[in-house]
């Protein structure tokens, strides 16, 4: 099964703590606005075993426009990354 939204990741998360699945959906909003606030602030988190999430700064570029082959500038930015952490690697890769 895949999980797709967040409904669904409460519904999981309340099957397997107890929970009911209002407060399993509030744990599962506060923490994805917890990540979300701590990288908006530059910092990272971190879950030993699980992994890291960080920005990271992408310089300004020239590009093209893949329709009309035109250079163009494309801005710089700051994007999310995730890095997993040793225990996620073993588990995925059996």
């Amino acid at each position: 099964m895949s999980i797709t939204t967040k409904d669904e990741l409460a519904k999981q998360v309340a099957a397997r703590t107890g929970l009911e699945t209002g407060q399993a959906k509030r744990a599962v909003e506060a923490t994805i606005e917890e990540i979300t606030a701590q990288l908006a602030a530059g910092n990272e988190v971190k879950f030993t075993g699980f992994g890291k999430f960080s920005t990271v700064a992408r310089p300004a570029r020239e590009g093209r426009n893949p329709r009309t082959g035109e250079s163009m500038q494309i801005a710089a930015k700051t994007a999310a990354k995730f890095s997993p952490g040793a225990e996620l690697k073993k588990a995925v890769n059996g």
